[in-house]
């Protein structure tokens, strides 16, 4: 009998641990039937051992009822702290990845401006005296007008209407200097005007931006008709770009003769300024 005793005593302390309406009902059951078992123990028969039995069985299962809850939530809540766990460990690896990434991304732009500068460096056109390096400081493109600033200026003896290059290509030309920067007007601007000359032919023409990515050849001679991927250079007749500096392949879409730039204005980190002597700076 000392063995349901100690059971009885287990059953009201796990039921005094828990919170809440069921838990206050199994505590009341379970001191009303602890007090009908002290009663029957004292009359000692087999109908009084079944019936001991049988409340047993039901005050072991009020008791499991009772801890069930415990257990759930037990249960819950360490499942809910592994995925919180998870979550983090998870947020702190894509911080990583992402850190990688950059450093990554820097890495390669880093590589492409390297060899930019060495073509730069290397170019037959760079080893002339008159040329200077300038770095691209801002882009100030919109719809149609197409320019960049750069980090030389007129400490520098840079001047309006100057020709600009890249890679031997021609890039655009000067039309506002400060002290230690300058605007480049870029070929495909809206109001950019350059004398031109057809690949294999004395034919000539004015390259005009349209606002776009590809200007358009206008004044072209009557009947003539430029083949595709013929290279168009500067012809030097307005006495500012020196002739044969290359600008770009002809190509021809909607009845227009347009023609694809060799440089790319999307691209530019780094320009040559050509310094020609200016008799008198033109408004441009």
């Amino acid at each position: 009998m000392s063995t349901s005793r100690d059971d009885f005593a287990i059953a009201i302390r796990s039921a005094l641990l828990q919170r809440g309406a069921r838990q206050k009902f199994s505590l009341f059951f379970l001191i009303c039937f602890s007090i009908l078992i002290f009663f029957l123990d004292s009359f000692p028969s087999k109908f009084m051992d079944g019936l001991r039995a049988t409340l047993n069985d039901a005050i072991y299962r009020v008791s499991s009822v009772s801890t069930s809850p415990i257990r759930f939530f037990s249960l819950a809540s360490n499942k809910i702290k592994t995925h919180i766990s998870i979550y983090n460990e998870n947020e702190l690896l894509r911080t990583e990845v992402e850190a990688l990434r950059n450093k990554n991304f820097n890495l390669e732009f880093l590589t492409n401006e390297n060899k930019k500068l060495q073509q730069i460096v290397e170019s037959e056109i760079s080893e002339v005296e008159n040329i200077i390096l300038a770095k691209v400081l801002l882009d100030k493109k919109s719809p149609f007008l197409k320019s960049i600033i750069v980090n030389k200026g007129s400490k520098s003896g840079v001047k309006k209407g100057m020709p600009v290059i890249e890679q031997s290509s021609l890039v655009g030309r000067v039309v506002e200097t400060n002290f230690f920067s300058s605007r480049i007007l870029l070929l495909n601007d809206l109001n950019s005007r350059i004398p031109v000359v057809i690949e294999g032919s004395d034919a000539q023409a004015i390259l005009m931006g349209t606002g776009e990515n590809f200007p358009i050849l206008e004044y072209l001679p009557e009947f003539f008709e430029p083949k595709m991927d013929e290279t168009v250079f500067t012809s030097g007749k307005d006495g500012i770009f020196p002739p044969g500096i290359p600008v770009g392949k002809v190509f021809q879409s909607e009845n227009l003769v347009k023609v694809k730039l060799f440089s790319d204005s999307n691209q530019l980190s780094f320009i040559n300024i050509i310094l020609i002597k200016m008799e008198k700076e033109r408004d441009f």
